[in-house]
């Protein structure tokens, strides 16, 4: 039993914004890439989100058969993540509203992202009697087990707010057995309620191609040790690492600093907003200000360039529920440095498609860093297992991957009735 039209709230971050600024991030990626493909199997989408902008119209038709829907709650601009609880009976209102326009028994039932979006889909989900499809994207009770230094801890509210959805959702979805398990012995969820449906990749736009024609795109030089990092600037992604990582390994080996560029690629984000120029004075501070690049969130097709120019991609987060990023980069043949945390656990294949570290120790990234570079073959090896490693991941399989929870839900429910 499938459905023939889904309600998915996306409620504070719009599937119209760029991923790699803001609150935009993979989840964003995902929840565009899972609706496009679930229209083409014949499930029709409206994804509603908060109006953060007056430059669109509230219907916005991000492909046949995917619609997003603009819900006006609180300012367009100015408000943070962290306030929106103060408006999801606003949102909440709008959500219904737009259902109350449509014939009666209008969505066969309601996905929502993230622990805000959970919130309005159980009010949404009761009074519309369809089943409530729940995937957290991160978990605040994770977040607070390793708290990134200058990061604040997650409220209670948000805790609060999580188990209430955990507890009232028809199934949960988790993006890896890793995080299946969290749910299980952090917030007590149903183990025969969850279903691990691993995050995905467009395996035809993120491909390998010739480094050195990327790096001329880019204005890199040829012969230059590229380490790159792409995400949003905040403690919990820890780009800061990266950057000690790479003082680490000029004072180990001073002859590097000449051909060494460090690509510090995406916006600030979170409670990165607070000290938006704290890496460019972590840099200066240690001295290797000439060998660090910011760059800003670029399109798909730019992002790709900078995974093929770069030697290696460090994914060095305290938390991560997958790891897009980890992903990405190696369906376009880089390698990954990343934290053995969460999801990244699955996302990289340790020795095989790039290195997992454990801890957070700048110093013992640069040891990781600095064997990786001095060894080329070995880098060609994990490069050739990255490529294959990410075939494992395409989008299509994820969105099977719902279909199935989807039909497991419906059916559920039927017999419930």
């Amino acid at each position: 039993m499938l459905p023939q039209r889904i309600a998915v709230l996306s409620i504070h971050t719009s599937p119209l914004d760029q991923p790699g600024t803001g609150d935009a991030g993979g989840m964003n990626v995902y929840v565009v890439e899972t609706s496009k493909r679930l229209a083409l199997a014949g499930v029709e989408v409206d994804i509603f989100t908060r109006a953060t902008s007056s430059a669109h119209h509230n219907d916005v038709e991000l492909s046949p058969g995917v619609t997003v829907k603009r819900i006006t709650a609180g300012p367009f601009e100015g408000l943070l993540k962290n306030d929106l609880p103060g408006q999801l009976c606003a949102v909440t209102a709008g959500v219904l509203r737009a259902e109350a326009a449509k014939p009666e028994g209008y969505y066969d039932l309601i996905h929502s992202h993230y622990w805000l979006s959970g919130q309005v889909g159980w009010l949404a989900s009761e009074r519309w009697r369809v089943p409530l499809i729940h995937t957290m994207h991160t978990m605040g009770r994770v977040k607070n087990l390793d708290i990134a230094q200058g990061d604040r801890a997650e409220p209670e509210m948000r805790i609060i707010g999580e188990q209430q959805v955990v507890d009232v959702s028809s199934r949960l979805v988790a993006n890896t057995q890793v995080e299946a398990q969290q749910l299980i012995d952090l917030y007590d969820a149903n183990p025969r309620a969850i279903d691990v449906v691993n995050p995905g990749v467009d395996l035809d736009s993120f491909s390998p191609g010739p480094q050195s024609t990327a790096r001329q795109e880019l204005g890199l030089p040829l012969d230059a040790t590229v380490l790159l990092f792409v995400g949003r600037i905040q403690p919990l992604k820890a780009p800061d690492i990266l950057i000690r990582a790479a003082a680490e390994l000029i004072a180990m080996r001073p002859e590097l600093r000449s051909s060494l560029v460090v690509v510090i690629c995406g916006g600030a984000s979170g409670t990165g907003l607070e000290h938006p120029e704290s890496l460019s004075n972590l840099a200066a501070e240690l001295g290797i200000s000439d060998i660090i690049r910011f760059e800003p969130p670029g399109t798909r097709e730019k992002l790709v360039s900078w995974y093929r120019a770069a030697d290696l991609t460090v994914v060095p987060s305290y938390s991560e529920s997958f790891g897009l990023v980890a992903i990405e980069s190696q369906a376009c043949g880089t390698p990954v440095v990343a934290s053995a945390v969460g999801g990244l656990t699955t996302a990289v294949a340790d020795g095989v498609s790039g290195q997992l570290v454990h801890g957070h120790n700048p110093i013992a990234y640069s040891h990781v860093l600095n064997q990786l570079i001095m060894n080329p073959l070995h880098r060609d090896e994990l490069a050739a297992g990255a490529r294959m490693h990410a075939a494992y991941f395409g989008w299509e399989n994820t969105t099977a991957g719902l279909l199935q929870t989807y039909s497991l839900a419906l059916s559920q429910e039927s017999v419930h009735a």
